[in-house]
């Protein structure tokens, strides 16, 4: 069960800024000046990143802690 939350730690070190990256890409494509929905325009993307952006940052330490074993029972 231990080495379960191990590998799920490494899982989560990479998943957060895997998600992040993909969050800046997806900005950066659908932002536009001739688009006609709220996706086009850049103050729901800063709103969005902003938010998210501490929850990735906790993603990885929690996974780093789990990575290093801190979640092991004894």
């Amino acid at each position: 069960m231990n080495q379960l939350k191990r590998l799920l730690g490494l899982f989560w070190m990479i998943l957060g800024p895997l998600i992040f990256i993909t969050l800046i890409i997806s900005a950066v494509h659908n932002i536009s000046a001739n688009g006609k929905g709220d996706i086009s325009k850049p103050l729901p993307w800063i709103i969005i990143i902003t938010v998210f952006t501490p929850i990735a940052i906790g993603l990885i330490i929690f996974g780093w802690y789990a990575f290093k074993g801190e979640y092991d029972t004894v």
